[in-house]
């Protein structure tokens, strides 16, 4: 079964087995993988929950929102932490997020999620009961807080983050703290966005329509998708509304031919196509080949295979294939690996943990595949370069540097209800989107 929803992965529906207090030791030991793990926080906790399958699924749910909120809350536990003397241990984080956040509501007693029963955890000490008191009439957020930690802003970004949000940088950082919503984009060559909306609605899925792309929908609360009739007939697909407006942005038409140069999993492929109503062509390309395999069950599904053609740049065949490409793509979508800090609100951890190359690594990066995709672009075309990155670095000066070292393309201007002027800049607090820049070059 497709659940789906901003953090918590997709697992069957077995009743709840676990005590309360069982739920907390589980949280706890997850909190250890977690910050042992060399990959990614979703990939561990979905690793965690598949090897425990005897879990239920309110359990997982109960467990991962919380080890979710954990993470969102890691630079405010740590300065409570520190402020009232304590170790930072999970132990302690977890029993201060109950006592000012989770527990608020006065469901359970602090005590009654450390009983010593057999799968749960050890009872409080007096000590540990005296602080948990002290914290319960506290919040999470304390007037004495620097702004960087209310927001959660790491360390590492903060300068260029404060440079560049300036007197917004507490409103900005702080809408990226909360998890994202959960946008569906609607195929909209086989249905429209209204038949849709009523289709998941008899399938007890209720959406609205985003404000800004004219194909997507963005589910109320959590939504189960995959027995809905929507989803089997392949009517809507999963993607934030800001991933949209860059496909939106591409202007691709019928006919035209496109080239996905950093395509994935094909989420933009998919809207690509869809612009393109079944007419033309889409070369999409990536260097792991297996995110490409795993856009073929999304490409039928919707009906465009006949019109993508799907080629792997870890092949010496396609790099080749691509160098002959001269001047034969009407648009030229480069969604570039990126620091991903856009995506924060989806992934708090990589807030604080870096798991690929680092910022200095992928500039050049950025760079090169810019570079690269200007000759596949025919005269009058358009390159657009993507990330969904808040740095500068990474968006506008970019853009910059690319157009000191190609005198043949200049800036497309916006005029658009979400982007006006040379670039197009999303962010959660603006746009209730994850961040995203975008920046349209035509080829001269």
């Amino acid at each position: 079964m497709l659940f789906c929803s901003c953090d918590v992965p997709d697992y069957d529906t077995t009743p709840s087995i676990m005590t309360p207090a069982a739920r907390i030791q589980t949280t706890m030991e997850l909190l250890g993988y977690i910050e042992r793990s060399p990959v990614p926080m979703d990939t561990t906790v979905a690793d965690y929950m598949r090897a425990r399958r005897y879990i239920g699924s309110k359990d997982r749910a109960n467990v991962a929102e919380r080890v979710y909120n954990l993470m969102r809350a890691r630079a405010r536990l740590g300065w409570w932490l520190e402020k009232t003397g304590q170790e930072d241990t999970y132990r302690n984080r977890v029993i201060f997020w109950l006592a000012l956040s989770e527990l608020k509501s006065g469901v359970f007693e602090i005590g009654d999620l450390f009983d010593d029963s057999k799968h749960g955890c050890d009872r409080l000490t007096k000590d540990e009961h005296k602080l948990a008191a002290f914290l319960k009439e506290k919040t999470l957020i304390d007037p004495g807080m620097p702004a960087e930690i209310k927001t959660e802003c790491p360390p590492d970004h903060e300068d260029r983050l404060r440079a560049y949000f300036n007197d917004s940088f507490e409103m900005e950082m702080g809408a990226m703290i909360d998890g994202a919503t959960l946008d569906l984009r609607v195929n909209l060559a086989k249905a429209s966005r209204e038949d849709v909306q009523a289709a998941l609605k008899k399938d007890r899925v209720y959406t609205d329509p985003t404000p800004y792309s004219v194909s997507g929908l963005r589910a109320q609360n959590k939504a189960y998708l995959a027995q809905t009739k929507a989803f089997i007939k392949g009517w809507v697909d999963i993607q934030d509304e800001g991933s949209q407006l860059i496909a939106q942005i591409c202007n691709v038409q019928p006919g035209m031919q496109v080239l996905d140069y950093c395509a994935g999993a094909g989420g933009k492929t998919l809207a690509l196509a869809d612009a393109m109503r079944g007419k033309g062509r889409i070369v999409a390309m990536d260097t792991d080949s297996r995110r490409l395999e795993k856009a073929k069950p999304r490409l039928k599904r919707a009906g465009v295979s006949d019109i993508i053609e799907l080629r792997a740049l870890s092949e010496e065949r396609s790099r080749k294939w691509l160098k002959r490409q001269k001047g034969t793509f009407d648009v030229v979508l480069a969604d570039v690996p990126c620091s991903g800090s856009g995506t924060w609100r989806r992934n708090p951890d990589t807030r604080w943990r870096t798991y690929g190359p680092g910022l200095e690594e992928l500039l050049p990066v950025q760079a090169d595949i810019l570079d690269r995709t200007t000759k596949a672009v025919q005269s009058g075309g358009h390159l657009v370069y993507a990330t969904c990155s808040l740095f500068p670095e990474e968006n506008e000066r970019q853009i910059e540097e690319f157009l000191k070292r190609h005198d043949d393309f200049k800036l497309v201007e916006f005029d658009l209800p979400f982007a006006k002027g040379s670039y197009m800049r999303l962010t959660p607090h603006r746009h209730n989107t994850d961040g995203f820049f975008a920046a349209v070059l035509q080829h001269l």
